[in-house]
């Protein structure tokens, strides 16, 4: 069977250039599998229409996978829903060729049931697609003539759902090489991702990310991740992004990771995001001789009760004595604060705000409201405050914002703009 791939994301992020390591990873298992692969990136395409009628015709695939990476940009503010496009390269692709659409990616599993009706593919794959997409082709090469395989969501069939099965250990998993996803005409300044591990169980109140990943933590041999790198390294490219959700837990793992770039001699420049607890002058001080230039701190707020809502495990105290360890290895840190959430007020965010300044960080990234994710602990508050219904899908995106600032807080922050110019 010949399978296009299709990363359907055209959305650049302010700096951080989204590059589609998860497709590329399926990419990679499906070929091992034996199957024939060819992978289309739209994010650095002109013309999107042109690029699939091109790749349409050489492949002369037999199934398209497309992935969905996000739903909306989460900002409550003039939101922008990014399903839409994705609708039209569905259509284009339908025009083009017969094969079966399969939908797949992390916002196609937080909402399979809801964004496979939307966009009308043929079936999709929630969690991990290595395991799951190669099982997939399988079945359909065999004529369909068994149970789909676990995680699979069907069109327009009552067996639309299968239990998923996530938690392979990450080592039994492909990683990409650069010639099947990073095109010729890569910018080398943008960073390449690199995910060390998956899995979260801090169960942050509005996370979604135990839906995607599960709450196990999984770490792939760190001897396994420095030969990536170095594989990398070798094609010029110096700039990566770990995107795991939490760098620095396990804080051993971390460690022994740090110290094998060094001992590598990589000369990388990197960015992590951090769990503002759990940190030691060891680890900062390794990770910025391993070559960790940012970190990025989601400590949410300054307000301790609103913290305790959120289900954060830190205190205030903790986040500013993380920063200034970074801080003091010379490692720039940006910070980001959800204003409006559980238990806000505007005596909470004053002193969020204040607390925020107090850490004298190199970026600040300020949100208003919380996006609202199926199956967290936010869902259900807003259900009981009734800022939702019940049985809102949420696929459409809502947000959580406590009533009394919904109308203060952009101007609030406007002050606080108008302060700082």
């Amino acid at each position: 069977m010949r399978i296009l791939l299709i990363s359907s994301n055209r959305e650049i992020c302010g700096a951080m250039t989204p590059l589609p390591l998860g497709l590329a990873c399926v990419a990679a298992a499906t070929a091992n599998a034996g199957f024939a692969v060819e992978v289309l990136d739209l994010l650095q395409t002109t013309n999107w229409v042109a690029a699939i009628q091109t790749a349409v015709t050489a492949a002369r695939p037999d199934v398209i996978g497309l992935s969905v990476r996000n739903i909306d940009d989460q900002t409550m503010v003039n939101t922008r829903f990014l399903l839409a496009p994705l609708r039209d390269i569905i259509a284009l692709c339908r025009n083009l060729c017969d094969a079966p659409i399969v939908l797949g990616g992390a916002g196609f599993s937080i909402f399979p049931e809801s964004a496979l009706a939307y966009l009308g593919a043929d079936m999709g794959i929630a969690g991990e697609g290595e395991a799951a997409f190669p099982k997939l082709l399988s079945w359909l090469e065999n004529g369909r003539r068994s149970a789909p395989p676990a995680g699979t969501y069907l069109a327009n069939t009552p067996l639309a759902r299968q239990p998923r099965t996530d938690g392979a250990g990450l080592d039994s998993l492909a990683l990409p090489p650069p010639a099947l996803w990073l095109q010729a005409t890569l910018n080398p300044t943008w960073p390449i991702p690199v995910q060390t591990r998956r899995g979260c169980a801090n169960d942050c109140c509005y996370c979604s990310t135990s839906a995607i990943e599960g709450r196990r933590i999984r770490c792939r041999d760190t001897n396994a991740v420095v030969r990536w790198l170095s594989n990398y390294c070798q094609r010029g490219l110096r700039n990566f992004f770990f995107v795991d959700n939490t760098f620095n837990l396990p804080m051993a793992y971390a460690k022994d990771l740090c110290r094998k770039i060094i001992k590598a001699r990589l000369d990388i420049n990197w960015s992590a995001i951090v769990y503002p607890k759990w940190v030691d002058s060891e680890l900062a001080e390794l990770m910025a001789k391993a070559g960790c230039l940012e970190v990025g701190l989601g400590f949410e707020s300054g307000a301790e009760p609103v913290l305790r809502l959120l289900n954060k495990k830190f205190t205030p105290a903790e986040v500013a004595e993380v920063a200034a360890m970074f801080a003091d290895a010379g490692i720039k840190r940006n910070g980001f604060l959800l204003l409006g959430a559980p238990g806000d007020t505007r005596e909470t965010v004053e002193e969020s705000l204040a607390f925020a300044e107090s850490l004298h960080l190199d970026f600040l990234k300020i949100s208003t409201g919380i996006r609202i994710y199926p199956n967290t602990a936010l869902a259900a508050r807003a259900v009981s405050e009734k800022i939702i219904g019940r049985d809102d899908n949420l696929l459409f995106p809502r947000f959580y914002c406590v009533p009394q600032l919904r109308e203060w807080l952009p101007q609030r922050l406007a002050d606080n703009n108008k302060s700082c110019s």
